[in-house]
């Protein structure tokens, strides 16, 4: 199934296109081989929102690393811009579900890693004040880690990813950990984000609420090894809002295409 619905692009369109054409993807565990991904084929327009739904454990994140090309498929290719994917390249930063920040250093100096490891920190300083500033952390530069609540450390890992002017946003999961108040702010913090910054943003998550709230497009993969079950645009501008009965609709259809209808 595939509703195709034109939908409203965010204003700046600083991201990639994203392609993805006939990725097949397996591992190998104690000599047998586990396949994860069954020939997906997908793309993201340049500045799009795309959410990735499905059962635990189907492959979403496996595609969001090769993505990232922090592994290469077992067989297909991705695109950005039309450009071969064949490794790790700060266009494109992940934000996982643990923000991971280093104990030991200051909020300013988490969010620098990434223009360090380039060798552009000196000349590049202002980047992260401005990256602390678009979430909201300005103040926070000197804390360390252990100081922030959790939706604090998150936005922390969303300036890390930010630093890098990314044009293709990777978000794995990264508000699954956080208190159901927390994680509300932050779904609305995102797409702020999003719109200001113009980035193509890949998004997995298991709520079907959040993947509706935040996305322009819902792909649903099924059981491993995923293969996609629907593409579905969601035809609402922002701010949405939560109680919306068309986005009710498409939520009660998305759980019928993941076998959970009769039970809501």
């Amino acid at each position: 199934m595939v509703r195709a619905v034109a939908v409203k692009q965010a204003e700046s369109q600083a991201g990639a296109a994203l392609d993805v054409e006939e990725v097949s993807h397996h591992f190998n565990i104690d000599g047998k081989t586990l396949p994860v991904l069954d020939r997906v084929t997908l793309n993201a327009r340049p500045g799009e929102f795309v959410a990735l739904l499905g059962p635990s454990g189907c492959g979403k994140s496996t595609l969001l690393r090769l993505v990232a090309g922090l592994e290469p498929p077992r067989s297909g290719r991705l695109l950005e811009d039309g450009r071969a994917i064949t490794g790790l390249n700060p266009s494109r930063v992940v934000v996982f579900q643990d923000p991971t920040l280093f104990p030991w250093r200051t909020v300013w100096k988490n969010v620098a890693l990434g223009l360090e490891a380039q060798g552009i920190i000196k000349s590049e300083r202002h980047r992260v004040d401005a990256a602390l500033e678009l979430v909201g952390l300005k103040s926070f530069a000197n804390a360390y880690p252990h100081q922030l609540s959790g939706g604090m450390a998150q936005r922390v890992s969303l300036a890390r990813a930010l630093v890098n002017d990314p044009d293709i946003l990777i978000l794995d999961e990264p508000l699954g950990k956080l208190d159901s108040l927390t994680r509300l702010s932050m779904q609305t913090e995102i797409v702020s984000l999003w719109q200001r910054q113009g980035f193509t943003t890949l998004l997995v998550t298991h709520d079907i609420e959040e993947a509706l709230f935040l996305a322009q497009r819902v792909i649903v993969f099924s059981d491993r090894p995923a293969k996609m079950k629907a593409d579905i645009a969601v035809d609402r501008a922002y701010p949405r809002h939560r109680g919306d009965p068309y986005l009710a609709d498409l939520r009660h259809e998305i759980l019928g295409l993941l076998g959970l209808d009769e039970t809501w």
